[in-house]
C-alpha cells in the first residue's frame, strides 16, 4: 500500500505547474550577448526572470502573445539629460515608447550636487525608467570655485575632491566632463585626473564630453586617454563624431585612436546618437573667454565694442573653416524669449529680424539672442559616410544625449525620441550596416557592464525583468527635425523591473522605475 500511495505521489508532483506573474511566449529571444536568436519564453516572478525556454509547465496571471515579435533586454541609454525634466514627465514617455528602460543621466559635466538628495526625489517621484547618475565636474567645479577662468587652489580643488567622493559614496556610476561649456573649459588636464582618481576608488566611470570634437578632435581624444590612463579607471566618450564639413571622413583617423588605446590596456568605449546632427547650446559659438562669470559679465563684454568685434571676427572665421557662407546649420530649437524662432535657422531669424543677408549680420543676431538669455540650439555637421563608419565600431554604445521630453515644446532634436528605433529601422534592417543581435548587445549588455548596472542587460534568469518586446519588421523612429514630437512605432510592450509599462503601443501610465546605485 505505500509503494503504491508513493507512485501515485510521484507524478502528480511532477506534474504540478510552476507558476509566474507574467510569461511571456513564442518570441525569438536576443539575450543580449550578441549570440544568435532563439524562440523560446520567459517567466517572470516578482520583478526578475524566474524562467527562460519551452516553459511547457508554466503558468501565469498574465500571457503576453510574442510570436513573430523580437524579446530582448530593455534598451540602456548612456547619455542622458533628464534633470529637471523628470518632475515634469515622470512617465518619461518618449524612452519607453523608444524601448529605453534605464538612463544614465548627469553627463557632459552637468548634475545634481548632492545624488543622495536627488535619488531620494527620485524615489519619492517614481519614474517609468531606471535612472543611474554620474556626477558632473562642471557643477562640481561651480560650487568650488564658480565660473572663474583660472586654475583652482589648492583648497578649491580639495573640495572638489570631497564633492566627488560624497557622491560616489552615493552611488554616482562616475564622473562626467563637459569641457566646451562653462566652466569645464577653464579646466585643464591635470584637475581632472585629480579628480577621476577619486572616482577610481570607487571603480567609477570617467565619460567626457571631450573639448573639441572638430578641428582639435585628435587633441582632445588624446585628453581623455590621458585622463583614463593617468587616473587608472575606464574611459567612455561621449556622443562621438567629427563634427563640421571641413572635417568629413576623420572618422578613421579617430576611432584608431581608441582602438590602439584599447589594444594598450585601456578600457575605452564610444557612445552614438545616430544623426547628422548635434543639438547644444548658442554660447558655444562664441569664444569661451567670453563667458566667463555668469550672464551679467557677458552682457558686459559684448557690450564693449572691440570684444564685440573680436566675437564675430572668431565666428566668422568659424564659418569660413565649415567652408559655409551662412549660418544656415546652426538652427533654433528653443529660445525662451522668442518661440517664433524655434525651428529656424540663423540664417532665417536674421532675416526676419531685418538685417542684411550677410554672415557678419547673422553674427550680430547671434550675439543679440546671446544678450537675451541664449537658445537650445540644433547643428547639422556631421557626414553620413562617418556616422556609418563609427557605427560599426563593436565597442560603440547608442545614447540618445537626450532629456525626458515635454511633448509638443520646442523644435528638440528628434534623437529625444527615436534613438534606438532609428538604428533598427534605418541602420539594421534597411541599410544593414550591422546586424539586429550586434544593435542588441548595443543597447544592453553593454552599456550595463560599462557602467556597472548589476543584474541588467540580458535575459538572464534571476535578472531585473527590464524587457522590450518589438515588431523588427515594424519598428521605426517617427521624430524628424521638422516635426519631432512624435514617439516611435513598433515596440508593443515594454516592462520595467517586471511592471508592464507599455502595453499593446500604448503607455499605461505605470511608473516602477528604480534607482541603480553604483555597487561599491
Amino acid at each position: 500500500m505505500k509503494w503504491l500511495m508513493l507512485l501515485l505521489f510521484i507524478p502528480l508532483t511532477a506534474t504540478t505547474p510552476k507558476t509566474a506573474d507574467i510569461i511571456i511566449r513564442n518570441g525569438k529571444i536576443i539575450d543580449g550577448t550578441g549570440n544568435n536568436w532563439y524562440y523560446g519564453d520567459i517567466a517572470i516572478l516578482d520583478g526578475r526572470i524566474a524562467a527562460i525556454g519551452k516553459l511547457q509547465g508554466w503558468k501565469a496571471g498574465r500571457i503576453l502573445d510574442a510570436s513573430g515579435l523580437v524579446i530582448a533586454p530593455g534598451f540602456i541609454d548612456v547619455h542622458t539629460h533628464i534633470e529637471d525634466d523628470e518632475v515634469k514627465n515622470p512617465t518619461a514617455s518618449n524612452f519607453i515608447y523608444d524601448g529605453v528602460t534605464s538612463v544614465v543621466t548627469g553627463n557632459c559635466g552637468s548634475s545634481r550636487l548632492d545624488l543622495e538628495k536627488y535619488f531620494g526625489m527620485l524615489d519619492s517621484l517614481k519614474l517609468s525608467v531606471n535612472v543611474a547618475s554620474l556626477i558632473g565636474h562642471n557643477d562640481v567645479r561651480k560650487a568650488a570655485m564658480g565660473r572663474a577662468f583660472r586654475d583652482p587652489t589648492v583648497e578649491e580643488l580639495e573640495k572638489m575632491k570631497f564633492i566627488v567622493e560624497k557622491a560616489m559614496k552615493d552611488g554616482a556610476v562616475g564622473m562626467s566632463t563637459g569641457l566646451i561649456y562653462i566652466p569645464g573649459t577653464y579646466s585643464k588636464t591635470p584637475e581632472i585626473v585629480e579628480l577621476a582618481k577619486v572616482v577610481a576608488k570607487y571603480s567609477g566611470v570617467y565619460a567626457s564630453h571631450m573639448r573639441n570634437e572638430g578641428d582639435s578632435v585628435v587633441e582632445a581624444i588624446e585628453e581623455a586617454l590621458t585622463v583614463g590612463r593617468e587616473a587608472k579607471l575606464p574611459v567612455e566618450i561621449s556622443h562621438f563624431k567629427v563634427g563640421g564639413k571641413n572635417n568629413w571622413g576623420r572618422s578613421n583617423q579617430t576611432l584608431e585612436l581608441v582602438k590602439k588605446a584599447r589594444e594598450s590596456g585601456l578600457d575605452v568605449t564610444i557612445d552614438q546618437y545616430p544623426y547628422t546632427a548635434s543639438s547644444t547650446s548658442l554660447s558655444t559659438m562664441l569664444p569661451e573667454w567670453i563667458l566667463a562669470d555668469g550672464q551679467d559679465s557677458v552682457k558686459a563684454r559684448l557690450s564693449n565694442p572691440a570684444i564685440r568685434k573680436d566675437a564675430i571676427s572668431t565666428m566668422l572665421k568659424g564659418l569660413k573653416r565649415r567652408k559655409l557662407k551662412h549660418f544656415d546649420y546652426a538652427r533654433v530649437s528653443y529660445y525662451k524669449p522668442d518661440t517664433t524662432f524655434n525651428g529656424k535657422s540663423i540664417e532665417q531669424v536674421n532675416l526676419l529680424s531685418g538685417k542684411k543677408h550677410k554672415a557678419k549680420d547673422e553674427a550680430e543676431t547671434v550675439l543679440q539672442m546671446m544678450e537675451k538669455g541664449g537658445a537650445q540650439m540644433v547643428f547639422h555637421g556631421m557626414s553620413e559616410d562617418d556616422v556609418k563608419n563609427i557605427m560599426k565600431y563593436p565597442f560603440n554604445m547608442f545614447a540618445s544625449d537626450a532629456s525626458i521630453r515635454i511633448f509638443g515644446q520646442g523644435v528638440p532634436h528628434p534623437r529625444g525620441y527615436g534613438t534606438n528605433a532609428r538604428v533598427l529601422a534605418k541602420y539594421v534592417r534597411e541599410e544593414k550596416v550591422i546586424t539586429l543581435e550586434e544593435a542588441i548587445r548595443r543597447m544592453t549588455s553593454l552599456p550595463a557592464q560599462k557602467f556597472n548596472l548589476a543584474n541588467r542587460g540580458l535575459l538572464k534568469e534571476g535578472f531585473a525583468a527590464d524587457i522590450v518586446v518589438f515588431s523588427e519588421s515594424e519598428v521605426k523612429d517617427m521624430s524628424t527635425f521638422d516635426k519631432p514630437h512624435q514617439y516611435s512605432t513598433g515596440f508593443k510592450y515594454v516592462l520595467v523591473n517586471g511592471a508592464l509599462t507599455l502595453e499593446n503601443n500604448q503607455h499605461n501610465g505605470t511608473r516602477k522605475g528604480m534607482i541603480l546605485r553604483q555597487q561599491l
